[in-house]
This record gives C-alpha cells, structure tokens and sequence, in this order.
C-alpha cells in the first residue's frame, strides 16, 4: 500500500475564527500606534540582521514587519494588516501607522455595530469611503515653499533641523527635482543635488535588480542606450555590447525589447554578473519619439529611431549616451547626469519647447509640453544620512526616508490640515444614520484620538466642545507639540492629501476583507520547546 502525502489543515468558522483575526489586529495595533504623532514612542526590535541585533524606530511600516504571532489565525490578521500599511508606503511614502489604526478602528467598530445585512454595509462603507476621498480632495491646497518645510518636518518626527535639509534640498533641485537617500560616510547629515531626470518606466525583469532592500537596480558610471527600434536579437547590438562586457562596464538600455532578448540578458546578470538593465521606452506614439529625443540629448547619445531608418546594428560605443548613476525603480527610472556633458544644447531645447509652449493651443499638448520642460530642468538631490552609531544612522535613515516621501507625496496631490484634524472633520460631515456612517465616522476619528493618547491628553469630546472649532472652521486642529487650537496650517501641522487617502482606502479594503470573513484555514503546526 502506498503512502500518500497531505497537508494537515486547521479550520475555523464564523464568531471563533472571526475572534482571533480581532486579537491580532489588536496585538498588532497595539505596538504600532504608540508611535503615530510628534508625541509617539520608539520601538526596540530584536534584529538579527543589525550589526547590533538591535533596530530603534518610529516607522509603523517597519515596526508591523517584525511582527510574527505564534498562533496562526492570529497570525493571518497581522499579515493582512501589514499588507495595509504596505501598500500605503508604496503608494504614498507614509502614513503606514496610520493605515493600521484606521484598519484597527474599522474593525473593531464594524464588529460591534453589524447584526444583520453584512454585505450590504460593507459595500456602503466602501462607498462613503470614496465620497471621503473625493471631500478631502476639494478641501486640499496646494504646497508652498513653507508649507513644504512643514510637511517634512511633521514626517521626521518634527525635527526642524532634517525639515530645514529636505525643504532645502528640494528648493535646490526644483518643485519637478528628484531626491534620493544615501548612507553618509561620516556622522554628518547633508545634502548635494546634481542635474538628473525621472524616465516613467522601471525595469523590465527583476532579475535585474541588484538592491533587494529597495528593490531596484543601480547602476553607476554607467554608458546609456536610447532607441525606439525594436530589439529582437542581440545580435542587432552585438558591436555596443561586446566592448561593454569585455570592459566590465554597465549599461542602460532604454528601447522595446523582446521577451527573448530581455530574459537572455537578465539570466547573464544573475549567472554571470553582468551589469546591465533593460527598461522600455516611456509613453507612447508622438510622445514617445519627443521623450526619447529629450533623453538623447540629456545624457548624450545618438538617438537611433525606427523612423528615421537607422540601423541598430550600426550603433557603436561612441553613439551611447553616459550618466554618473542610475537607479531604476519597478515604475520608474532616476538618471543622475555627468558633470562633463554639456548642457548647452539641453537648454536650447528647453528654449524652444518654451516657445511652443506659448504658440500651443490645444491643452493636452501644452501640458505635455510642460511635462517636457519638467524632465529636461528637474534636478537630482541626494541626503546622505549620518549619525553617532549604525542604530542613530539606521533610526534617521527611516526617519528622513519617509519624510522625503511625504514631500513627493504633498508635492504630487496637495496638503490637508494634520494631526487627524481632517479625518475629523469629514467623521461629522458623514452622517449617523446608517450602520455604515456609523462605522466609518468612529474610525476616521481615531488617529486624532491615538495621536492624543501619546501626548498624554485624554480625548473625551474635547474636540467637540471646544469653541475654537466654531471661530476657525475646516482647518482648525489642536497642536499636542505646542499645547494650542488654531489653523493648522499657519501653526505648520499639515499632512499630505495623498498619504491620509492611500492610508483610508487601504484600511478600508482589508477591513472589509477581514470583517466579510466566515471561514479560516491555516496550516497545521507543531512546536518545540529547544529550553
């Protein structure tokens, strides 16, 4: 008789199983929302991957990841709340701390005030999640140069001397400018920025990424190839590749590539170390054949184009364009431009681009043509991160990591009044009567109220009773720093539209997910004591 191999399974229903989720959120939450306001705490992880074994934070983000519940319903709750604090980071830069206590406040909330009718709450809930959004977008404004200095503070953790770097670095590289974050050699904080520009296209396997911790490939010193001609076999770039790989240089390819061709290359990367990334050519049509020239002409290159006739198979090394380093990203592509390439020509472009910007009167058209000047002017700024000690360095790296992100963020989408104050206030616009109002209006207040809590001020309806918020209005917020009602904005507390959105409808979506749940199964397990 044959032995026949299973996977053994727990499983749970209904009220049982929905418990546990509950008591991993909590859990969760619980070492997460201590940290959330200028008032949170740090949080010591054990890690053996530090030199030290020892991780000091305030990121929510990371602090969620190091996580891990012996009981695997419990457990199963956690990874779905990190999944919310995830996709915030990768969408917004921030507000991860924040995703887990609106996550949190959903459902708890949800768990106690659904009886009946389940689905069709959830699905109002969705619903009025997107009327908050769309509320919160009208009532946002644009960022000024202050207002930027205030943002960046507020996300490093209100300290205004990394505020003053990351605003500065910004007025240095310009509102369309890039900034990146290194490790600095020395114990010294400081910035430089350099002439660069952002390609919207990552890479195209990754297998080419040589950075796992921020999943991208880097690529310095590094020769640049610019194409719209498709690539179908190697053979049609034999005469640059050759001299690339026998000189052990590095190169971007910026051109269609084909499936063959890419994973060809990206199997010699992993196998045989070569030093190379393939991204595709950024946008579409007419566009595509403007962008491409912009880029040719930034990091000198001959541009070969399929309409013009060329012949890849002509290209040489000298027709390859060259930049001090590039980073390529899963959506995006940052190229750090040489010092010695002259940007004579670069600004006649923008010149005449500038003059067709004028003569232009198709709206489509001019605002691409304005995204064409952004490209050619925007500069590169980089923060090197110091600090006494690899834990100061590492604490500050995340600090100034999720600060910068914020700024592109506020940059991007604009800026709310801060300290939950704008959550707070959409909470009594909403209604309460429905079960789903209900739910939604008790966690919008939340953060506000957790942001409290740290500071060591009991809640209680204050921020109802207080007359202040009949003289200001919308903007009116309670800074827990400064111990006062006012504007927000003039009192510099203010957080970025897209940071508080991305972090509501991600915790919307799997407290949905979570409170819709009937049936569990996890893995069967063992445990031994090695005491």
């Amino acid at each position: 008789m044959s032995n026949i191999g299973y996977t053994p399974k727990n499983l749970l229903f209904n009220e049982e199983g929905r418990k546990k989720l509950y008591k991993g959120i909590e859990t969760l939450s619980s070492a997460v929302k201590s940290t959330l306001g200028p008032a949170g705490q740090t949080v010591l992880i054990e890690s053996p991957q530090h030199t030290h074994g020892i991780t000091v934070t305030k990121d929510g983000v990371t602090v969620a990841k190091s996580v891990a519940l012996l009981d695997p319903t419990e457990h199963l709750a956690v990874k779905m709340m990190k999944e919310a604090a995830e996709r915030t980071a990768t969408s917004a830069g921030d507000g991860t701390t924040t995703a887990i206590v609106l996550t949190e406040a959903l459902v708890k909330a949800g768990a106690e005030l659904i009886t009946e009718n389940k689905t069709s709450v959830l699905r109002e809930l969705v619903s009025l999640t997107e009327t908050v959004c769309d509320n919160l977008k009208k009532k946002s404004t644009k960022v000024t140069q202050k207002k930027l200095k205030d943002v960046a503070t507020i996300s490093a953790n209100n300290d205004k001397e990394l505020g003053a770097i990351i605003s500065d670095v910004y007025k240095r590289v310009g509102i369309n400018g890039l900034v990146t974050i290194d490790k600095s050699q020395t114990s010294e904080t400081y910035y430089e920025s350099t002439n660069g520009l952002k390609v919207e296209r990552g890479y195209e396997s990754p297998l080419f990424v040589n950075n796992q911790k921020k999943d991208e490939c880097i690529l310095e010193d590094c020769y640049i190839l610019v194409s719209d001609a498709p690539i179908e076999n190697l053979l049609h770039i034999e005469n640059v590749l050759k001299p690339v790989i026998s000189e052990n240089k590095r190169l971007l390819i910026i051109a269609p590539t084909s499936a063959n061709v890419t994973n060809t290359l990206a199997a010699n990367v992993m196998k045989n170390g070569l030093k190379l990334c393939t991204i595709g050519p950024p946008s579409f049509g007419y566009k595509q054949h403007e962008l491409m020239q912009d880029i040719a002409l930034s990091v000198g290159a001959t541009y070969y184009s399929e309409k013009t006739g060329d012949d890849l198979s002509l290209m040489t090394l000298e027709d390859l364009g060259h930049c001090a380093k590039v980073i390529v990203g899963r959506d995006s592509t940052v190229i750090i431009k040489d010092d010695i390439i002259g940007d004579g020509e670069v600004y006649k472009r923008i010149k005449e681009l500038k003059e067709a910007h004028k003569r232009e009167s198709d709206k489509n058209n001019a605002e691409f043509i304005l995204s064409r000047i952004a490209t050619l002017t925007g500069g590169v700024g980089v923060i090197y991160v110091g600090g006494q000690t690899d834990l100061e360095q590492k604490e500050l790296y995340d600090r100034i990591d999720d600060a910068v992100c914020a700024v592109r963020s506020a940059l991007e989408e604009g800026i709310l009044p801060g300290g939950g104050s704008a959550l707070m206030q959409e909470s009594y616009k909403i209604g309460n009567d429905t079960v789903a109002k209900q739910i939604l209006a008790r966690a919008l207040r939340a953060p506000l109220i957790q942001i409290w809590e740290n500071a060591g001020i009991k809640y209680e309806g204050q921020y109802e009773a207080s007359v202040e918020i009949n003289k200001i209005g919308y903007n009116n917020g309670f800074d827990v720093k400064e111990g006062k009602w006012g504007d927000m904005y003039k009192l510099g507390v203010i957080d970025p539209l897209k940071v508080t959105k991305s972090a509501l409808q991600n915790a919307v979506s799997v407290a949905v997910t979570i409170l819709s749940t009937n049936a569990i199964i996890t893995m069967a397990r063992t445990y031994e004591d090695k005491n």
